[in-house]
């Protein structure tokens, strides 16, 4: 039977929120620490401030039970045994890792230590970090006994967060120390021991009490690598597809089959392997350039990175010619988007190259109108509705009038739209698939003149 525990996690965004309410749900009493009062209050009052599924349900589950939200991180360190660093780390000017709110908070958690203490990174980092807040405890007069620096990465997708971290496929653990290890594994020992999955309100997933995840120990340099070099990887497969899309289109191929046919292969998968304008969102761009600036640090040519991160600048830029062949001319236009979030499922609109294009579209005077299911409010900070930014309540008005519809983000929602309903909406049945959500043979007899992503484009015999 495992053990309830104290743990502190320290940020209340996408990873910490997640963490905090998850870790709730496993059996341990959690405080989120957040400096920001209006977000702590937000969430005292059952707010989860982004959209993710399950999250909402977790919080009202335990909100001011189980987790508790406070601004005071000196308590939270003294009643903790174990500390959650999930602080953001933006990318800076240079492409490294900006580590300044890691170390504000370490020396801020040094100033409260009082007994032994586990500080882990949950925040993604470069290889070495877990030194450098070695060295920031020690500086700051913490006695080398009463700490250990722990790396345990987090391998969570927007959209799907709470289900990934209740069903991982495996739990990295990266330290030096074994007491500190001792006191992972059992943190985490109701996920690795299949006890969560007995209960009848577990939520569900590809974990069983069966076949519960593994735990992986390793160094803590390691574990700092792993997250990188992941993220880079699975990068570095949408890259690969948007190229491979790109020859397919030149040579009338079909990219789904081509992907089809490579992730059969059991040595490569087939996630991953779908074509579309490019990755976005927090971890991606960030962290392959992160990835990239650690070796050239230390010396070393990381040219694949480089060619990457030049395959998703070029892959909007495709989408952008592809989008102004099916309209002419571009000018006056009135195009409406659907997607605004960087993928379907959450909410986050940073980095997205759907809010990139449609950037774009207006510098070229169009008029967009625009519908996401959850990341208009976001959006509306970027893209301040005027006459030429406008946003429809869902996909219909969105498409009203307009002379072409533009797909930009998956939202699942979106394959199973009313196609003769849209087409009769619009002024011109025109739609430029960035994700490849319709079957191209079922869009050319609804009478819609379809391009999509590494496919052949179709053109209905009459327009109607």
């Amino acid at each position: 039977m495992s053990k309830s525990m104290k743990v502190a996690v320290i940020g209340s965004g996408y990873v910490g929120l997640v963490a905090a309410v998850c870790f709730a749900e496993i059996g341990h009493e959690v405080i989120c620490i957040d400096n920001d009062e209006s977000k702590v209050q937000a969430l005292q009052g059952g707010d989860s401030l982004i959209h993710e599924e399950y999250l909402t349900e977790l919080l009202d589950r335990y909100r001011n039970k189980a987790v508790t939200f406070t601004t005071n991180l000196a308590d939270a360190t003294k009643a903790c045994d174990v500390v959650f660093i999930a602080v953001g780390t933006p990318q800076s000017e240079t492409g490294d890792a900006d580590l300044s709110y890691v170390e504000s908070v370490t020396s801020e958690i040094a100033r409260s230590i009082t007994k032994y203490t586990v500080l882990v990174e949950k925040s993604t980092v470069p290889v070495y970090t877990n030194e450098w807040v070695t060295r920031t405890l020690q500086r700051n007069g913490v006695k080398r006994e009463l700490f250990d620096v722990v790396s345990n990465p987090e391998f969570l997708r927007e959209g799907t967060a709470v289900s990934d971290f209740l069903h991982p496929d495996r739990i990295v653990v990266g330290s030096d120390s074994k007491r500190a290890a001792d006191l992972l594994e059992a943190l985490y020992l109701p996920l690795t021991s299949g006890e969560y999955y007995n209960r009848i309100d577990a939520i569900g997933g590809h974990c069983s009490a069966a076949a519960p995840p593994q735990l992986l120990l390793t160094s803590t340099k390691s574990a700092e690598i792993i997250k990188h070099a992941s993220n880079a990887y699975l990068a570095m497969k949408i890259s690969f597809i948007n190229s491979v899309a790109n020859l397919c289109e030149a040579t009338d191929a079909n990219v789904e089959q081509v992907a089809r046919g490579i992730g059969l292969d059991a040595r490569i998968g087939p996630r991953f392997l779908s074509p579309g304008i490019g990755y976005g969102g927090s971890c991606f761009p960030k962290d392959v350039a992160a990835f990239r600036s650690v070796a050239e640090h230390l010396g070393l040519d990381f040219g694949l990175l480089k060619e990457v991160q030049k395959v998703n600048e070029l892959q909007l830029q495709r989408f952008f010619a592809k989008v102004r062949s099916a309209m002419w001319t571009l000018r006056g236009k009135k195009l409406a988007v659907l997607g605004l979030a960087f993928k379907g499922g959450t909410d986050d609109i940073r980095d997205s190259p759907a809010i990139e294009l449609v950037k774009m579209l207006l510098a070229e005077g169009c008029v967009v109108t625009a519908y996401d299911p959850a990341a208009t409010t976001r959006a509306k900070a970027v893209l301040p509705p005027s006459h030429e930014m406008r946003y429809a309540a869902d996909a219909y008005e969105a498409a009203s009038g307009a002379d072409a519809l533009l797909v930009l983000t998956d939202w699942k929602d979106f394959a199973h739209l009313d196609l003769d309903k849209l087409g009769k909406v619009m002024q011109y049945p025109t739609v430029v698939d960035g994700r490849n959500i319709f079957d191209p043979e079922k869009m050319a007899a609804h009478g819609f003149h379809y391009l999509s992503i590494g496919r052949p484009g179709v053109y209905p015999e009459r327009i109607q």
